[in-house]
């Protein structure tokens, strides 16, 4: 099967099985990692294949959305390939990617690491951040019905993976928790690059933001 079949074929997979996904992660939000992707591989060492199917399917099972079952978006995405005959090599790299590239498991010692891992996560982590990123926080936020700020509740920028999973804390405080964080751990000087300036709207946003919360005009 040629590369744009199999691509084609996998958005129209994606496409349909998120057809009901909550805003942050629906296919637009997928769509928008596979174009960075696709963007940060120009100018890296890559296998383009192997970077646009874990760009396309990498939250096609969002543990969140599962239970915590941080398995099932591998095990979706393996069982997809390997029913369309892509290469057993390619499809297990794909599902590691699946696997180790979100936050979350940066909690962990790194088991597993490639080129395109690094793209397809700086790609995901660029989603995260800037206009997009703020977007979608305060997108997910209201889905689980959280509060959008408490001064009462501190961040916690050093809390645990358990903590950080089982966190109900208000939208704001992810912005500390996550969201500014992910600046420094960028892979790529692509994604170094578009992370920079994110980041710096993320900090702006957060100044007005307080100066609206102040009441003391």
């Amino acid at each position: 099967m040629e590369h744009a079949t199999i691509i084609n074929n996998t958005i129209q997979f994606v496409k349909d099985t998120l057809k009901n996904a909550e805003g942050g992660h629906d296919w637009w939000h997928i769509h928008r990692v596979w174009t960075n992707a696709k963007h940060i591989a120009q100018t890296e060492k890559v296998d383009l294949l192997t970077v646009e199917l874990a760009a396309l399917l990498h939250d096609i099972a969002d543990s969140k959305f599962h239970n915590g079952d941080e398995e099932i978006g591998p095990t979706t995405a393996g069982n997809y390939l390997t029913g369309i005959n892509i290469a057993p090599t390619t499809t297990l790299h794909v599902q590691n990617i699946i696997r180790y590239m979100s936050f979350k498991s940066g909690f962990d010692k790194p088991v597993f690491h490639s080129p395109e891992l690094a793209v397809v996560q700086d790609a995901d982590r660029l989603d995260a951040i800037g206009a997009i990123g703020i977007a979608r926080a305060f997108s997910y936020g209201g889905f689980k019905g959280r509060e959008l700020y408490n001064p009462e509740i501190k961040p916690d920028p050093n809390q645990s993976k358990v903590a950080y999973k089982n966190s109900t804390a208000p939208t704001i405080n992810h912005f500390y928790e996550k969201l500014l964080l992910l600046k420094d751990k960028m892979n790529t000087d692509t994604g170094k690059h578009l992370a920079a300036q994110r980041h710096e709207f993320m900090e702006t946003y957060l100044k007005q933001f307080y100066t609206e919360c102040d009441f003391n005009f």
